[in-house]
């Protein structure tokens, strides 16, 4: 029996690209109440991912899931950080803002990381992962795939950027490609009971 996992965004690519993520594993996928805005006011990927969840889950009176993901850069202390989504208007304003922060550092080092959180209807967290993908930071953009940062993420091992990565192969290294082969089994464990 399929069980309905409410997602904490209003986002629909963001819904598909879960759904595929939790392809088999006995639950579907539905947006949350469009009319339900949740502040995020955590200062740590884990804590928003936490408080969306069970606002969510809390609100509607279903098993709910949310993410919260960014980008760190270690020569920023670790920002955009939680506020990567708001360090700009828009793609090309966010990577502009983070290459003319960064000019001509030496250490181009970053990660993106992901926290995914399942709260029960009541609100309780009962699962939480967190998937964490090194790389560094170009001096422009490559690639025409993807969205936010990911023209500028560039993984070394594979030789490219985000940006110009397959779907699948994006999914299978990324940030959250790791949360989420980190909590699938212990979900699965959930939906058979």
């Amino acid at each position: 029996m399929t069980k309905l996992l409410v997602v904490a965004t209003g986002n629909p690519g963001k819904l598909r690209e879960m759904q595929a993520y939790l392809e088999n594993s006995g639950w579907e996928l539905t947006l949350k109440p469009e009319e339900l805005e949740i502040e995020e006011t955590g200062n740590t990927f884990t804590a928003n991912a936490c408080l969306k969840a069970s606002q969510v889950a809390q609100v509607t009176g279903q098993w709910a899931i949310a993410d919260d993901s960014g980008l760190q850069v270690d020569a920023l202390d670790g920002a955009p950080g939680v506020y990567s989504a708001r360090y700009g208007k828009t793609d090309a304003e966010r990577i502009a803002r983070l290459l003319r922060e960064l000019g001509n550092e030496v250490n181009r080092q970053a990660q993106f990381v992901c926290v995914v959180a399942i709260a029960r209807p009541n609100g309780a967290i009962v699962l939480q992962a967190e998937g964490v993908c090194r790389g560094e930071i170009l001096h422009a953009p490559r690639g025409d795939g993807g969205f936010g940062y990911d023209p500028i993420f560039y993984v070394p091992e594979k030789l490219l950027t985000f940006a110009e990565m397959t779907r699948e192969l994006k999914r299978s290294i990324s940030h959250r490609g790791k949360a989420f082969a980190a909590l699938i089994p212990q979900l699965k464990k959930i939906s058979e009971n």
